[in-house]
This record gives structure tokens, C-alpha cells and sequence, in this order.
């Protein structure tokens, strides 16, 4: 059946105050994935419901956090996330780097002591809504191996990226550096799916195609069999969102997929830059509507968040399709 966003949200957040988080974290948070369910993004959308409040339940999240700026200087912030569920301080992170990046031209802002962010286009998104280019970066629980290892250490490390276009949605790129987004692992294990070779190893550091057995191996970075750039790539990552602002390493961190463990404290980072202190803000919209009008030349070419913003704005007109199961899970959770 389908059910209004709005309705749906109320009863995200309704399940994750039952479990612990104050009003704010939960309503936020409930906004995010029903978001993430919108675009057809279930591996970050409502299935993330039982796992946010079993974490809350058990003190893997800190429901009473309020994210807070901890430490400023000129275009450079951290934002302290306090422990709880990303969203709000990813939120805060963004608020604040825009109005620095008004101020200096560009702004990073880190956010620290934080959890799982969900979809990362999402974070940014809203910075090219403000005219601004934006970048997002976060890391996660040890999924990958470096190159050359077995071992997992690196999370799936996700970049966004949201460039502002003249009269038209903004250009949204939004990517895991896995081979796929690890969620989509999780969603083949509980439905008791097979998953393509060449996504995971299991713990012997074998190929699989065992859902289950990659959640206890490692995700294979992107580009692995051809490859070590994918893995770089997430170094680079995992070091923005690290020892550039003082966030726990993915391998430091408890899996988001066991209900016991610790509290992740791992990082995101954001990027903003004001293209009207570089090229011009004239400059930039014509400049970025010359590439996209080239880019279009060719037939099969579809833009980049494209799809997702189509399915966002029916789902939000005409509700989003969940199963009386899934609804039952939430009234329960």
C-alpha cells in the first residue's frame, strides 16, 4: 500500500523515541530515511529502523546527544555529534559551512563522535540548493581491505557531491567506494539472497556469493579486479574523515549490522565553495550548462541523482509503496 511521507516519518520517529532518542534526533532522523525509501534507496531507507533503535536500546547510540560546534576557526569546523544518530549534526555541519563559505569563499567542516549518515546526496544536496558547491565524505565501520590486504579496514567511505545549476535541479553525484553500498549486502542476507561474485570475500579472504558470509568477510572496493584505485580512494577518504578532524577509524569501530559493540565515533566532512568568489557565479552557471549540454549529445547519457529526484518528487506526491509487514515492523520497533 502506499503511505503519505509524512505519515510514514511520524511513525519512524515515533519507534526511534520509543527506543530512546529525544525529539529532535528521532524526527530528523525518521525525515532521512523515509528520504532514503523515497528515491528506492531501501538498504538506507526503512529496513535501518529495527537496527537505529536496537542500537539505542543498547547504548550504541546516545539518544540524549544534541550536536553542537566544538571548535572554529575562520572557514574550519567541527561539529561534535555528541554520539547519537548522524543526521542532526550532519544537518548542523552543513548549516554552518555554507555560512562559512559565504563569509570565506570555502568552508570543511568535520563532524565527529557520529554514526551511520545514510545517504550522503542528501547531506549535500541542500548546499546546491543554497547556490553552492558541496561536497560530502564519511566513513563507517572496517568493511574493506586495504590494497593488496585481506583484512577488512576501510569502510565503504561514500562521496556526494551537489553542483548548482540555472532554473534546473542541481547536478547530484553520490557514490560508495565498495564495489556496492554494503546495505545492499545486508538487504540479500535478510531476504536470504544470492549477491553477485565480485562484491565481497567471506573471512578466509575467498570470493563469495554468500550474503551472509560478506557481512563477516569484507566488501571488495571498486575497480578491485582490475585495480588499487578504488582502495585508494577510500584512504583518501578515511583520512579526510579521520586524523584531518579527529574521528575513530573504520576498524575502531563495531559493525553497524551487530546490535552489541561500541559506539562507532566515526566521521563525516563536508566541502563547500562559493563558485562566485572563484569563477563567478555567472561564469559557473554557464560554464556548468556547456559540460551538461554536451554530456546530453549522446542518447543514452542520463544525469547523475536524475532517477532519484524523479522517484523523490512522486513519492512525496503520491506516497511511498511499503508492505503491511514493513508497516508492522515499524509499529513495533
Amino acid at each position: 500500500m502506499k503511505v503519505p511521507a509524512e505519515e510514514l516519518a511520524r511513525l519512524v520517529s515515533a519507534a526511534l523515541q520509543r527506543a530512546g532518542a529525544n525529539r529532535e534526533m528521532a524526527n530528523v532522523a525518521g525525515w532521512a530515511l523515509v528520504t532514503a525509501e523515497a528515491q528506492g534507496l531501501g538498504s538506507h531507507g526503512l529496513s535501518r529502523v529495527a537496527q537505529y533503535a536496537t542500537h539505542l536500546r543498547n547504548g550504541r547510540v546516545n539518544g540524549a546527544a544534541v550536536p553542537r560546534v566544538l571548535r572554529r576557526q575562520g572557514g574550519a569546523l567541527v561539529v561534535d555529534a555528541e554520539e547519537g544518530l548522524a543526521f542532526g549534526a550532519c544537518g548542523l555541519a552543513v548549516v554552518e559551512a555554507v555560512a562559512a563559505a559565504r563569509e570565506h569563499g570555502v568552508a570543511f567542516v568535520g563532524v565527529i563522535r557520529s554514526h551511520h549518515a545514510g545517504v550522503m546526496a542528501d547531506h549535500v544536496r541542500p548546499i546546491a540548493s543554497a547556490g553552492l558547491v558541496g561536497l560530502g565524505f564519511a566513513n563507517s565501520p572496517a568493511a574493506m581491505p586495504a590494497a593488496g590486504g585481506r583484512h577488512p579496514i576501510f569502510g565503504t567511505n561514500p562521496v556526494a557531491a551537489a553542483f548548482p545549476r540555472r532554473d534546473a535541479e542541481p547536478l547530484v553525484i553520490d557514490l560508495s567506494l565498495s564495489e556496492v553500498a554494503r546495505g545492499k549486502v545486508m538487504v540479500a542476507a535478510k531476504k536470504g539472497e544470492p549477491i553477485p561474485l565480485g562484491w565481497a570475500l567471506d573471512a578466509q579472504g575467498q570470493p563469495t556469493t554468500d550474503a551472509k558470509a560478506a557481512l563477516e568477510g569484507s566488501m571488495l572496493p571498486v575497480g578491485a579486479a582490475t585495480s588499487s584505485k578504488g582502495a585508494m580512494l577510500a584512504l583518501v577518504v578515511e583520512l579526510l574523515v579521520t586524523a584531518v578532524i579527529g574521528a575513530q577509524f573504520g576498524f575502531e569501530a563495531s559493525s553497524f549490522f551487530v546490535d552489541e559493540g561500541n559506539r562507532p565515533g566515526i566521521g563525516q566532512a563536508f566541502l563547500v565553495i562559493d563558485p562566485g568568489a572563484l569563477a563567478g557565479e555567472d561564469r559557473y552557471l554557464d560554464r556548468i550548462e556547456v559540460l551538461i549540454d554536451e554530456m546530453l549529445q549522446d542518447d543514452g547519457v542520463r544525469l547523475p541523482g536524475q532517477r532519484r529526484d524523479a522517484l523523490r518528487h512522486r513519492a512525496h506526491a503520491e506516497g511511498i509503496e511499503v508492505s503491511d509487514a514493513v508497516l508492522a515492523s515499524l509499529r513495533a520497533a
